[in-house]
């Protein structure tokens, strides 16, 4: 696998090996001992979760607050998405900037998104699986978010305004100036 810094470090873009042939293929997504090596960060996965959605449907931007912060390891099965990844860490050099890829069945790259970061992403095909692996389970409690099209973030989603599908939730959440609880740069969110 290769594991590539993005244009905020934490962000890891993750290009794993495919060995093809007539018979179809065959892709290691994930192993712990070369993560963490190539990474230097040390987690464990303790839920997948997968979804289904259609062309425009954006979900996000999502995040969790300790002490049910998660790491999230994000793939797409089927079809093709753009994942974005803000940094929402109160004193980071990269506080508020965010990272896009495109994740796709064929590139089959991956984003590893660290604890501190809002996560979203918008579906660019017909359909699209995505799957995740997070570091932490799902808590109601701490479930927060940002406004997906927060004019401070800039996020370009490649898809027109009109052409989105939000949930109710997601089109109703704070903008970043006004999201009371973020994470602080300074404290080690693995602890």
């Amino acid at each position: 696998m290769k594991y590539t810094k993005t244009a905020i470090a934490d962000v890891i873009l993750i290009e794993p090996k495919v060995f093809g042939d007539e018979r179809g293929y065959f892709v290691e997504t994930f192993r712990t001992d070369t993560f963490e090596a190539q990474t230097g960060i040390k987690t464990a996965f303790v839920q997948d979760n997968e979804s289904r959605s259609s062309y425009g449907v954006l979900r996000g931007l999502h995040y969790q607050l300790p002490p049910y912060a998660q790491s999230k390891l994000v793939r797409v099965i089927e079809g093709r998405v753009l994942d974005v990844a803000v940094d929402i860490r109160k004193g980071s050099p990269t506080f508020g900037q965010h990272v896009c890829e495109e994740l796709s069945a064929e590139n089959k790259h991956q984003l590893f998104i660290p604890r501190g970061f809002a996560h979203g992403f918008v579906v660019l095909s017909e359909t699209a699986i995505f799957s995740y692996k997070v570091d932490n389970y799902y808590s109601p409690e701490c479930d927060r978010g940002i406004k997906f099209d927060d004019p401070q973030l800039g996020i370009d989603w490649k898809i027109a305004a009109s052409e989105l599908v939000l949930s109710d939730k997601d089109k109703n959440q704070p903008l970043l100036q006004d999201a009371v609880d973020l994470f602080d740069y300074s404290t080690n969110l693995y602890g």
